[in-house]
């Protein structure tokens, strides 16, 4: 009873942990997307550069993590050779600036909820891509409920109320290149063995996401910063906007460390909702029936995306048991014939 008892409080303890770190996640990820709006929004802040914003956060935390890992040593730097840093992380740096950059810039043209609407064709465009880069096996199921997710999303930008075609251009854009950055990531560092936690991921990756941003930067906002007589720069807004995104690249390690992405992916859905509400009964943007109905349709399709995910990870854990059991009982097997030589040789001697 008392083992029952322990086991059934170390189960309830795991799940307390699990929901702890997935409560910090969304409430990060739902400031950070929150705050940003408020900074780029032109009826809010009106602060409309999102390069701008985007190398802020980059240049705090790319000075963070130096600080961290170079000044206070409290994290070791990954061994790695200049060759696969220009051939992996140099890439990821690039295309993780692209998608910040696009993303940020959706925010002056379309409402929160609409944007993460948008969001729910990201497992149609990681798979779609996977499978170009024959990461994913093409499966006409999957394909099936890929279109499904992309159908609903459709309906949802079909009854937008202030659809902005530019601003979608951007949201699909920021996807597609999020969507190849995560393919990357797992077939460059992945297959070279190198594995990066928040702090030497940002270390690594932040500064060289800013030198990427700073071209754009020059030639399109730039000009236009210097021109502007009425900016200033506000430490507490900017400050404590950069200290979020910050935080929520912790949060984000320690959600998939100490549970999984399939947990972030499904805590995601949950936030997104939230956000929706809050982007109608706060911001007062204007939700319709058709965009509940279409975003509804590809929440189902995400839902089901990640429930086939789940059995398959038990699938392919529950082969990983029945080959170290059948390995075990080999090894015994394998022992026992042993024994029994050996006791025959000695009957015979």
């Amino acid at each position: 009873m008392g083992k029952g008892g322990a086991l059934s409080e170390s189960v309830v303890k795991k799940i307390l942990l699990s929901y702890t770190f997935v409560g910090i996640w969304i409430f990060l990820s739902f400031t950070v997307i929150v705050y940003n709006k408020f900074i780029l929004d032109k009826k809010m802040f009106n602060f409309p550069y999102p390069i701008t914003l985007t190398m802020i956060h980059m240049i705090f935390c790319a000075t963070i993590a130096f600080f961290i890992v170079r000044v206070l040593k409290l994290v070791e730097p990954v061994a790695m050779s200049r060759e696969v840093y220009l051939t992996s992380v140099v890439p990821i740096g690039a295309l993780y600036a692209v998608s910040l950059w696009l993303s940020n810039s959706a925010y002056i043209y379309l409402s929160v909820s609409f944007i993460q609407m948008l969001k729910a064709l990201m497992p149609v465009a990681v798979y779609s891509i996977g499978v170009a880069f024959k990461k994913e096996a093409f499966k006409s199921e999957i394909m099936a409920n890929m279109l499904s997710i992309s159908m609903g999303v459709a309906i949802a930008a079909y009854g937008e109320a202030k659809f902005d075609s530019w601003g979608v251009i951007l949201q699909l854009g920021a996807v597609a290149f999020e969507a190849t950055r995560l393919v990357l990531i797992q077939i460059l560092l992945t297959s070279k063995g190198i594995s990066l936690n928040p702090i030497t991921s940002l270390y690594y990756v932040a500064p060289c996401c800013l030198a990427f941003l700073s071209v754009p930067w020059i030639f399109v906002e730039y000009p236009v910063l210097r021109e502007s007589s009425s900016f200033h720069f506000d430490f507490v807004i900017f400050g404590t906007n950069s200290l979020c995104a910050f935080a929520l690249n912790l949060a984000v390690f320690l959600l998939v460390g100490k549970t999984s992405a399939l947990t972030m992916n499904v805590a995601g859905v949950v936030k997104d909702w939230l956000l929706i509400a809050f982007s109608w009964s706060v911001i007062k943007d204007t939700v319709t029936p058709i965009n509940l109905f279409g975003y509804f349709l590809a929440f189902l399709g995400v839902a089901y995306y990640n429930h086939s995910k789940l059995q398959s990870l038990k699938a392919k854990e529950a082969q990983k048991k029945a080959a170290q059991a059948d390995e075990e009982a080999g090894r015994l097997l394998e022992e026992r014939e042993g024994d029994s030589v050996g006791k025959r040789s000695e009957s015979q001697d």
